[in-house]
């Protein structure tokens, strides 16, 4: 069997069961290869509040102005170490496109991303955007009241209708190969099916 190496992006905003599908993938016998035993498979995020000492903090998408430098750097070390290793499968939840969304609406920076993505599509990355219904929103909510340490960040859910349509816009200036995956019926081992599918139609379980 050919070496199975595929390089995932997942995007969208909350609620979209974006880290469990990346769980699901990151053990999916049709995109990792079939396991006996568990072991090392990188799985990234951008959501990791490294930024700052204390919890909920900032990170990679919700830095600061003043903290730039830092985060660019941080996309750069990161860039390079898939390049250094691109012979393996790399799982990231949330990255590019969610920085893009926060900056844009909180402080009104748009950053170009486009050096990024051209070294992303050059080692076979593909993006996965989760989306949902308007209306299955409030149901996904009450399941994730039930496990959630910071349960008041899901009390407005106009937050994140608004924010999927402005991340649907930044997906569709994006070079990379995209599938918008709909996730409104909360049906994660499903949705894990179609990404396979779909990433075995396109060559995106294999490096070239």
């Amino acid at each position: 069997m050919s070496k199975l190496t595929p390089k995932i992006i997942i995007e969208g905003t909350r609620l979209t069961f974006k880290t469990e599908i990346a769980f699901t993938l990151n053990e999916h016998p049709r995109v990792v290869g079939p396991r006996k035993y568990r072991y090392h498979s990188p799985l990234i995020s951008g959501e990791w509040c490294a930024f700052t000492n204390y919890a909920w903090g900032r990170g990679l998408i919700n830095f600061e102005p003043q903290e730039e430098a830092l985060a660019m750097e941080t996309y750069h070390t990161w860039m390079r170490l898939f390049e250094l290793q691109r012979y393996y499968s790399w799982m990231v939840d949330r990255f590019h496109i969610s920085t893009r969304s926060y900056q844009l609406e909180r402080y009104g920076t748009d950053y170009n991303f486009r050096w990024l993505e051209q070294r992303l599509a050059a080692i076979g990355f593909h993006l996965i955007f989760c989306t949902r219904s308007p209306e299955s929103f409030a149901a996904a909510r009450e399941e994730r009241l039930k496990v959630s340490g910071n349960p008041s960040q899901y009390d407005d859910l106009q937050v994140f209708i608004d924010e999927q349509e402005r991340m649907r816009e930044l997906v569709s200036e994006s070079i990379l190969p995209t599938l918008e995956l709909d996730i409104s019926d909360s049906d994660v081992n499903s949705a894990a099916d179609r990404v396979a599918d779909w990433l075995e139609s396109t060559g995106g379980l294999w490096s070239q």
